[in-house]
């Protein structure tokens, strides 16, 4: 079994940057602060502690048809040897191992059944995690697969997740969470019908949904989940942002 790797960084490419700051800054309550690089880059903070980026959809990305889309970074050892045991295990690399300047290393992969994710091997220390369940930061990682255990078994493979509790979820399969370090971290299904390719979601936690989802209404998203209590007491709801971005709120509070 591989070392077990974590989601270390989550990251919007969107085609409006200002507009989707503004929205986030206002729904999720992130502080926000530009990197001071040549392309446009905005470090989303909860409090002073960094937890995601937004930037514009690279040019090389749009050529190939990518969408406003959250997407997440998954730490590696060795950024070239973990892109090349993606590409052996079935996945497909978008983008060869490259290096971003005092950042890391990083690389732009899919799992075999098309969902996207990158890799990265940063230079940076890490900050220590915030308290589990903090306002601003991702509470919940949620693969909708094409084929839910042969999902797992590639990730399982490639980074070492175990499984955890598993629920059967009648008509829509066998919804099967997955542990890091024996910390519950997310899950693995088979996507739904409506969602139309194998995709990573995130769901962000805010002091309250009822609230958040109001802030979403007034700056023109839209809510595609409607609110559900999920095991363990929280509140959970799917949204759009203006530029079309599907993400997820999560809260303790309804």
């Amino acid at each position: 079994m591989p070392k077990q790797s974590n989601f270390i960084w989550y990251e919007l490419m969107t085609s409006d940057l200002a507009g989707a700051e503004e929205f986030y800054k206002s729904v999720i309550g992130w502080n926000t602060e530009r990197w001071p690089g040549e392309m446009p880059y905005v470090i989303a903070k909860s409090g002073e502690t960094g937890v995601a980026g937004l930037m514009d959809i690279p040019e090389e990305a749009k050529a190939m048809g990518a969408r406003p889309m959250w997407l997440a970074y998954i730490h590696a050892d060795d950024v070239d040897a973990a892109t090349e045991s993606v590409r052996q295990a079935g996945g497909k690399v978008y983008r060869e191992p490259a290096d971003i300047p005092e950042v890391g290393r990083f690389s732009v992969v899919t799992d075999p059944q098309g969902a996207t994710f990158m890799l990265m091997t940063p230079n940076m220390e890490g900050q220590p995690p915030l308290p589990e369940g903090t306002p601003g930061t991702v509470g919940w990682n949620e693969l909708y697969a094409g084929d839910g255990p042969s999902a797992f078994e590639f990730y399982s493979g490639q980074f070492g997740w175990t499984k955890d509790q598993a629920m059967d979820m009648g008509e829509m399969g066998i919804y099967q969470i997955f542990a890091i370090d024996g910390k519950m971290c997310g899950a693995v299904m088979t996507k739904p019908e409506t969602v139309p390719a194998p995709m990573w979601q995130f769901y962000f936690n805010v002091d309250g949904l009822d609230a958040a989802l109001a802030r979403v209404k007034e700056k023109n998203g839209k809510m595609v989940l409607e609110p559900m209590q999920v095991p363990g007491g929280s509140w959970i709801a799917g949204c759009l942002d203006p530029q079309g971005a599907l993400f997820s709120l999560v809260s303790m509070e309804r």
